[in-house]
């Protein structure tokens, strides 16, 4: 199992990101995966940088680490074309360390460009071709698409790098893994559910791939006190993800979890210094048949201690 750290865009800022995906490598994670936001979940998180400027400066301020973005919604904020470039270019400023994660995005992100949100299966149209085009592109030479969503007219990659940049699609039941485990080179799902790691690999007919999760947590010595940042920051985690997709912004997010209690989130995240809490839900992963968990450290200002936390005992108990 290997594990990784969350370079989360809607709680911290900028040059923040930048140092902790550094204390991250230096306190021994195997990946670091980052958010794609143009704005946070709640007001409360208070910060959405752009994620790949933030992504230019980490592929110089880390030497180890892989990199992924998890996850970037080709669909409508950004055309896919652009997203190939983007993917290219972090590819070769980080020697071959990042992964492209993919997913049919959230209407928090990606109604900013006034387009509308269409419904789910319009927008998984949508990502199909999207990963299309992008593959086309980090194929080489001149690209032309026409469908039925995109169109790509005599595209090139004029910096491609010497690896090419693997995809990784966030799937969330069998139809979508259906749709994407041929053309995917890694799963990314947020439940321990073993019939998606088990469909996925089936449905390749290829040797396993990884399987990418991710745990939010919220570390701290004080555990009434992580137990109350939880709640304040992360409330928008209990709503799941065919609610969480259909929200416009943070004030949808406030009226909709306003009565999910402290109990609550405590209940689905560990909170507070231990460290058994946190394996068992790594474990509960690993069990499922994912080979990678990317760790969410909640609260901007905590990732410090976190990090010295993970480095001396987290990480050891983990691995041991």
């Amino acid at each position: 199992m290997r594990i990784g750290y969350t370079l989360m865009t809607e709680q911290t800022g900028p040059n923040e990101l930048v140092r902790f995906a550094a204390g991250a490598e230096a306190a021994g994670f195997d990946f670091e995966v980052m958010s794609d936001h143009y704005s946070p979940w709640l007001e409360e998180q208070g910060h959405a940088p752009y994620a790949w400027s933030v992504l230019g400066a980490v592929t110089q301020s880390t030497e180890r680490v892989e990199l992924m973005t998890y996850v970037t919604c080709p669909i409508m904020r950004y055309h896919p074309a652009v997203v190939a470039q983007k993917a290219a270019t972090v590819q070769a400023l980080s020697a071959g360390r990042f992964t492209l994660g993919l997913g049919a995005g959230e209407n928090l992100n990606e109604h900013v460009v006034g387009r509308g949100w269409p419904p789910a299966n319009v927008r998984h149209d949508m990502l199909a071709e999207a990963v299309q085009i992008i593959g086309g592109l980090f194929d080489g030479g001149h690209f032309d698409y026409e469908g039925k969503h995109f169109r790509v007219d005599s595209a090139k990659l004029w910096d491609l790098p010497e690896k090419r940049t693997p995809v990784a699609v966030a799937v969330s039941g069998s139809q979508s893994v259906r749709r994407f485990a041929p053309v995917a080179d890694a799963m990314i799902a947020v439940e321990p559910k073993v019939e998606l790691a088990q469909e996925w690999d089936a449905t390749r007919l290829g040797p396993p791939t990884r399987k990418i999760a991710q745990l939010p947590i919220s570390w701290g010595t004080d555990r009434d006190a992580a137990v109350k940042r939880a709640h304040e920051q992360f409330r928008w985690f209990a709503g799941g993800w065919k609610v969480n997709a259909e929200l416009p912004g943070p004030a949808g997010f406030a009226g909709a979890t306003q009565f999910v209690r402290e109990e609550d989130v405590a209940g689905s995240i560990a909170c507070g210094p231990d460290v058994e809490p946190i394996v068992e839900g790594v474990r509960e992963f690993e069990k499922a048949g994912f080979t990678d968990v990317a760790l969410v450290q909640i609260g901007g200002d905590q990732q410090e201690g976190f990090l010295d936390f993970a480095e001396k005992e987290l990480l050891p108990a983990l691995r041991g």
